[in-house]
């Protein structure tokens, strides 16, 4: 599985905007559900104020980077679009997950 992570710092004023928006149903995972290999989003609520984080799961790196070739245009529409959300976004990093076989 490969995993986006992003933190944001977002207006205090637009909680519920983001989280409209960046949740598991929201807009940016509507966008990510058009296409194969889209495995979800997560929404996490930090323990600091207005301090976000989101993962993005994807079956693989490929899935990934053929949306982005195809559909980069709708991606930046929609990052102009909720820039106002947010005081910071910060790529916290993309990886690929380690399947150790041991039980959680």
């Amino acid at each position: 599985m490969f995993l986006i992570v992003w933190k944001y710092k977002v207006h205090a004023d637009r909680e519920d905007d983001f989280r409209d928006a960046y949740g598991p149903d929201g807009d940016w995972a509507r966008l990510f559900a058009r296409y194969d290999g889209f495995l979800g989003t997560e929404l996490i609520i930090t323990d600091e104020p207005c301090r976000y984080m989101t993962i993005d799961r994807w079956d693989s790196e490929q899935s990934f980077n053929a949306f982005m070739e195809r559909d980069h245009g709708e991606y930046q529409r929609l990052d102009e679009r909720f820039e106002a959300l947010t005081v910071s976004e910060d790529l916290v990093g993309k990886g690929t997950m380690v399947e150790t076989g041991v039980p959680g």
